[in-house]
């Protein structure tokens, strides 16, 4: 399910899961987070990136609702946030849900001219962590950040690129290239830099009321409701219960 190559000091991550569009599940989550550990022990920068024309749909919704994969897929995120090395997100096609998270948890990202992304949790009847808003916030302001989670709307790479979530539109091509220009850089001022820019506020602890709240969207009837829509392919009739 990965794809793990090396040119020179850069080594590319890629997903390979076409069958379910690189969508994450538990066991993908946990070959990621030893990939990207493996990598970081002896390569200057890491790009991540998806086979074909989706970078990730997200949580494999087959596996998402239980507590293992949520854990793992927070332990992923925070590996990739705090690994010594710069991280790059190569994002081609559609970012969904945990895809964008693992973007989000990457220190740059370069997105393809015709890829887009989008956080749907509100249509599936769940939430995301107070790391991922509060990440999502501080690095593109509260405004695109509502539009994305509240409206749940999908956004363009040109969109992405104007609200700064994007930091280059290219290729996986140009992704590793600018990888190649980073790796010549000083890796121990690369190393400083990345620790103080992701020493941000968003691992703050939660509020009470903020983890009653997730809890609430993920065990609700509303969650239930929208597996079973997803089944019947239908839309979902929220009930807030």
């Amino acid at each position: 399910m990965l794809a793990v190559s090396r040119d020179g000091d850069v080594v590319t991550i890629e997903l390979q899961r076409p069958e379910r569009r690189n969508a994450l599940n538990e066991e993908l989550v946990g070959q990621l987070r030893e990939a990207v550990v493996g990598a970081a022990s002896d390569a200057r920068v890491i790009v991540l990136t998806g086979q074909g024309a989706v970078f990730s749909a997200g949580a494999d919704l087959d596996g998402v609702y239980s507590q293992t994969f949520l854990d793992a897929l927070m332990d992923l995120l925070a590996t990739i946030e705090t690994v010594p090395v710069p991280v790059i997100a190569a994002i081609n096609g559609g970012a969904f849900g945990a895809g964008v998270q693992l973007s989000l948890a990457s220190d740059l990202r370069v997105m393809s001219p015709e890829s887009y992304l989008a956080i749907p949790a509100a249509k599936l009847g769940i939430s995301v962590d107070r790391w991922t808003v509060r990440r999502l916030a501080a690095l593109i302001g509260g405004g695109p950040a509502r539009t994305i989670l509240l409206g749940a709307e999908t956004v363009s790479a040109a969109d992405a690129y104007s609200f700064g979530f994007a930091n280059r539109i290219g290729t996986l091509a140009d992704a590793q290239a600018w990888a190649e220009s980073i790796a010549k850089l000083a890796p121990l001022s690369l190393r400083h830099l990345k620790l103080v820019l992701n020493d941000d506020g968003t691992r703050g602890a939660e509020t009470p009321e903020q983890r009653k709240a997730l809890e609430a969207a993920w065990n609700s009837a509303d969650a239930a409701e929208a597996r079973v829509a997803r089944q019947e392919k239908r839309p979902a009739n929220f009930e807030g219960r």
